[in-house]
């Protein structure tokens, strides 16, 4: 039986792992740990749970997540984004077991008319950007074979996410100001939980592979597509990026080209079907009718 380790598997990524993994053709023997049960950031934590699980295959998907808040705890970031993902690459690749790193479009330099691609300029312009960016060099300059998948937009049934946010605003509020002038691919957790477990059992060359779901939007037309498939009246207005200032600069083009990942697992699904998969699946749950998967 292949036994399999998910590393930040309380958050909306590491869940839709478990269900994947669950899903997966393989007899996975699971071993999920969550931030209480597994902290990256202890050499002494990494040591019990490698040997509990004993894995031939790691996902990462622990991370420090909050984007703003990074700008006012940049060690806390780093702690996590850098050294974490460092030691937890370097054990596994002492251990000879197989790796997978999650990382982010904001890796990506601004400035880009068309999707991004793995061979692309990367420039962390902030303090989540820097120490994803920083991340990924150590996951790869410890564990050369390992798989390192950036995504973007990435929302769920559960979680805090986008999707949701606007779901709750939306019912909240008789109105939204949405940004407009930043665009890019969302991505649902269980189409990148999939397409990473597929690339991790292909075969295929190591290194950097982008994932999203196929099509391109703005967060004014994603916040507009959950009101509609919601039944949600809410009057949704665009604005500019400069109406709603933040503390960490966000990128203005995240629209990744997922030829490469695509090659291996196939090309992902229109934002708009798999955004439906997941409306569906909370209003089923909402009426009862089903659990969040």
């Amino acid at each position: 039986m292949q036994r399999i380790m998910i590393c930040g598997a309380g958050g909306q990524l590491g869940q839709k792992l478990i269900g994947a993994a669950k899903a997966a053709p393989n007899d996975w023997r699971i071993f999920a740990y969550n931030r209480s049960s597994l902290d990256i950031t202890r050499p002494e934590d990494l040591r019990v749970a490698l040997a509990e699980a004993r894995p031939n295959i790691c996902f990462n998907a622990a991370a420090y997540t909050a984007v703003d808040r990074a700008e006012s705890e940049p060690a806390r970031a780093a702690a996590i984004n850098v050294e974490g993902a460092r030691r937890l690459a370097a054990a596994c690749q002492e251990a000879g077991i197989a790796f997978v790193h999650f990382s982010t479009d904001y890796v990506y330099a601004d400035g880009y008319n068309r999707p991004l691609r793995e061979t692309d300029r990367t420039l962390g312009t902030s303090v989540y950007a820097r120490t994803k960016l920083e991340g990924e060099n150590e996951v790869l300059r410890h564990h050369p074979g390992a798989y390192v998948i950036r995504t973007s937009w990435v929302y769920a049934e559960y979680g805090h996410n986008f999707v949701r946010t606007m779901l709750r605003l939306g019912r909240e509020r008789e109105e939204l100001g949405i940004v407009c002038d930043q665009v890019g691919s969302p991505t649902y957790a269980g189409d990148l939980a999939a397409a990473a477990m597929q690339l991790s059992a292909s075969g295929a060359p190591p290194g950097i592979y982008n994932f999203a779901n196929s099509g391109v939007c703005s967060w004014y037309d994603l916040a507009k597509a959950v009101h509609t498939m919601g039944g949600i009246e809410c009057t949704v207005r665009p604005i500019m990026t400069e109406q709603y200032p933040t503390p960490a600069k966000r990128p203005s083009y995240s629209v990744l080209d997922t030829r490469k990942i695509a090659a291996t697992v196939g090309t992902p699904r229109h934002w708009r079907e798999a955004l439906t998969s997941c409306m569906d699946k909370l209003a089923r749950h909402a009426a009862g009718a089903a659990p969040l998967p």
